[in-house]
């Protein structure tokens, strides 16, 4: 119960503290410009994601084919477990590029 109460509060404490952050007007020299900060952003969060996801990818991969040599009559669950778990970790990485675009075009 405490563990649960102590996440939970945790949780209403980053909203609070996010939500002013994104109230945030933007001035009227900003409207237009383009800044070189956008793009470095952008260009450095699509490649964090996409370096630490394909270490993620290769280390569950791995794990996988080490799990299915150390047991090959589990292939089936095996490899359904690692395909849902590629797909999250991909997913992860779309985000990432999804978040890019939206910095560079606000």
């Amino acid at each position: 119960m405490n563990k649960k109460f102590a996440v939970l509060a945790l949780v209403f404490v980053a909203l609070a503290v996010a939500g002013p952050a994104m109230a945030q007007d933007h001035g009227a020299a900003d409207e237009g410009s383009k800044d070189w900060w956008q793009f470095a952003a952008a260009a450095f969060a699509i490649g964090i994601a996409a370096a630490f996801g394909a270490l993620g990818q290769a280390k569950g991969l791995a794990a996988a084919c080490e799990a299915i040599g150390r047991n090959p009559g589990a292939v089936g669950p095996i490899r359904i477990t690692m395909i849902i778990g590629l797909a999250l970790i991909e997913s992860l990485v779309i985000y990432a590029l999804i978040i890019s675009f939206m910095i560079i075009t606000a």
